[in-house]
């Protein structure tokens, strides 16, 4: 049997209404069935998500399931995937999103035709019966383009600001130089230092046009939904992209956009603790001020006057006590 052109890599936990949809449209991508190796990884779940992915296994040529006894987090979990894949490419998919048919294949032909360590998508969100096209923010389409000019500037979105992992295609020499390992452990922002890493050290890439990723929204057991310790994750993500920041050669050029991201998600989860218990938003105020005191006070002061009022006057107190304004 002959290796498989790309490895799809699928973590799920407790996602037993949505991988059936997830995995059958992965069915329909590539026209020979050796094409696609299946990477299925149940992280944990308490419902009939793993016996769905053992279910659709068999109608792969090549297919590996992962079972988890306990959940060790989506990053962990696709770390777990990283390490059995077969071929030149390699994608994700998360258990509540599907594909479009033949994404891959467009996909796979792109990376190969441009040259590219790894190729980018736009996406489509989808909220109960509504769907947005979601544009990955780049001018260029279908050029290959040096992943480190895509992270600027600090007061625009940029691709540092796109950080789905499931929104592209990547070359196998990106797993074999390290760059796409994600940070073991953290169970949300896993992608912040992942997407930084990849702009900051990777040669290559580009945006392409390809059949979409429908992205779900709203999924209850989503940690977009939830207000639980696991939010924390957010401060420790980015305390790995200052420190990733910090070791490049230009980091001076860079820090303005680390900079403005920590002010706009702070404040974000600032202005989202107030539905957390008291314990929990207690460590999130200090997380937060440990980030901001990290921060360069005039570059500080050169990002506060793009935010909105309500998000300088939640940052204002934190600042202060940061030492920071």
């Amino acid at each position: 049997m002959r290796p498989p052109r790309a490895t799809v890599i699928l973590p799920a936990k407790d996602a037993g209404d949505y991988i059936g949809t997830t995995l059958e449209t992965l069915l329909r991508q590539f026209d020979g069935p050796d094409d696609l190796k299946l990477v299925a990884i149940d992280d944990g779940s308490g419902d009939d998500t793993g016996a769905i992915m053992a279910h659709y296994a068999e109608r792969f040529a090549h297919a590996e399931v992962v079972t988890n006894a306990t959940p060790v987090g989506l990053a962990s979990a696709r770390n777990q995937g990283l390490a059995r894949v077969e071929g030149d490419a390699f994608c994700f998919v998360d258990g509540d999103d599907w594909m479009a048919p033949r994404r891959l294949p467009v996909l796979a032909v792109a990376l190969d035709d441009l040259g590219c360590d790894f190729v980018r998508t736009d996406h489509v969100t989808v909220t109960d019966n509504r769907r947005a096209l979601v544009r990955a923010p780049f001018p260029w389409r279908g050029v290959a383009a040096s992943p480190r000019d895509a992270i600027l500037p600090p007061d625009e979105s940029t691709m540092v600001d796109y950080p789905y992992a499931w929104a592209g295609m990547f070359h196998r020499r990106v797993l074999d130089e390290g760059l796409a390992e994600f940070p073991s452990g953290l169970f949300t922002a896993e992608d912040r230092p992942w997407i930084w890493r990849l702009h900051l050290q990777a040669a290559s890439f580009a945006v392409v046009d390809a059949p979409h990723l429908l992205y779900r929204r709203g999924v209850p057991n989503s940690l977009t939904q939830v207000f639980d310790r696991r939010q924390l994750d957010f401060g420790r993500a980015l305390m790995q992209v200052v420190d990733i920041i910090e070791q490049d050669a230009e980091a001076a050029r860079f820090r303005p956009k680390i900079t403005a991201t920590v002010l706009a998600l702070g404040s974000h989860h600032l202005i989202r603790s107030r539905g957390m218990s008291m314990a929990v938003r207690g460590e999130l105020v200090s997380v937060i001020r440990e980030l901001l005191a990290r921060l360069d006070p005039e570059e500080v002061d050169a990002a506060l006057p793009r935010l909105s009022d309500p998000r300088r006057r939640v940052l204002a107190r934190h600042l202060r006590k940061a030492g920071r304004a």
